[in-house]
C-alpha cells in the first residue's frame, strides 16, 4: 500500500512516469522501507496507463464489494433486485421501547454537576 501511495504522490507532484528511484526517494523521505521488487511490479502494472482511468476502474470494482453491516446482507438476500423482496423488510413496524430513566438525587453528593 505504501508503494501505491508513493506512486500516487509522485503523479500528483507532476511526475507522470515515476521511476524506481523516484519512489524509493519518496518512501525514504518518511523513513519507510522500499522493497524494490514491489516497486518494479507496480510500475510494470501501471506502465502506459492513465492514472485517472486506473482510479475509475478501481472504484467500479470497489463498489461491488460489500461494506459490511446488515444492509448489504439484506440486499444480497433479496437478490439485489430491490423489488418486492425489499419492501416487506422496510415496512416492518419499529417497536419502540420506552425506558423510564430514574433521576438520581443530587442530595447524596451535596452538589450538582450542572450548577
Amino acid at each position: 500500500m505504501k508503494v501505491v501511495a508513493a506512486y500516487l504522490l509522485a503523479v500528483l507532484g507532476g511526475n507522470t512516469g515515476p521511476s524506481v528511484d523516484d519512489l524509493k526517494n519518496i518512501l525514504g523521505s518518511v523513513g519507510a522501507d522500499a522493497d524494490e521488487d514491489k516497486i518494479e511490479l507496480l510500475l510494470s502494472e501501471v506502465k502506459g496507463k492513465d492514472i485517472t482511468e486506473l482510479i475509475a476502474s478501481g472504484r467500479e470494482k470497489l463498489a461491488s464489494v460489500p461494506a459490511g453491516g446488515g444492509a448489504a446482507i439484506a440486499v444480497a438476500a433479496s437478490g439485489g433486485g430491490g423489488g418486492a423482496g425489499a419492501a416487506p423488510a422496510a415496512e416492518e413496524p419499529k417497536k419502540e421501547e420506552k425506558v423510564e430513566e430514574k433521576e438520581e438525587s443530587d442530595d447524596d453528593m451535596g452538589f450538582s454537576l450542572f450548577d
